[in-house]
């Protein structure tokens, strides 16, 4: 619902790496246009090749004397990881995420990269709670998972949604989402700037 009450509909595209949902009256903006089975298939098949063989990601390991820091490793994965780089370096502890990082380390207010915190939020493990008393938690919203944005105030809205943020009225009340399409960690990070990063906190998965 629009906070004007009106319903929209939406429509969910099936790409290849994601399935974002947009509202029905959109599609005559975008590029998508009804095609027969074959031509589907070629489409599909031309934008699955494009997607590269291999990834390069970031994996943030504790290792060295565990035992006197055992209770401080987060509780969601207790698994020891044995690694290898390329010039032959062994190198075997927990795999941390890029969040807990951030609050071990930090001096007086922590710092996190608007992609790494993307990942975190979603990932349902990590609030982040920022200035002004804001959260961004991950939520499931109609069976869908969701970055909401939540303990603003009326008059802090508007800005709110300049920055890219999503408000929908649900079961009556106003709600503020993060988009979790291709534009949500530089939207998360726009939030960020605005309203500062305060506090990391973990929890069990959502």
């Amino acid at each position: 619902m629009l906070d004007d009450g009106e319903v929209e509909r939406r429509i969910r595209l099936i790409r290849p790496m994601e399935r974002p949902a947009i509202p029905l009256s959109a599609m005559a903006q975008t590029h998508w246009r009804e095609a027969d089975r074959a031509e589907f298939i070629r489409a599909w098949e031309t934008e699955l090749g494009a997607v590269p063989e291999f990834t390069d990601s970031s994996l943030h390991i504790v290792t060295g004397l565990l035992l006197p820091i055992w209770k401080r490793l987060p509780n969601d994965s207790m698994r020891v990881y044995r690694l290898q780089t390329d010039d032959g370096e062994r190198i075997i502890g927990r795999l941390v995420s890029p969040a807990w990082v951030a609050q071990a380390v930090e001096s007086e207010a922590p710092a996190l990269d608007p992609a790494d915190a993307f990942a975190a939020v979603l990932n349902g493990r990590t609030i982040l709670h920022l200035e002004d008393r804001l959260e961004v938690r991950r939520v499931r919203v109609m069976g869908d998972y969701r970055i909401e944005v939540s303990g603003f105030s009326d008059g802090m809205v508007d800005r709110l949604k300049t920055i890219g943020l999503v408000s929908e009225i649900i079961a009556w009340k106003l709600r503020l989402f993060v988009p979790v399409g291709a534009d949500g960690p530089k939207i998360l990070g726009a939030l960020i700037g605005r309203n500062p990063l305060v506090r990391i906190a973990q929890r069990s998965a959502a």
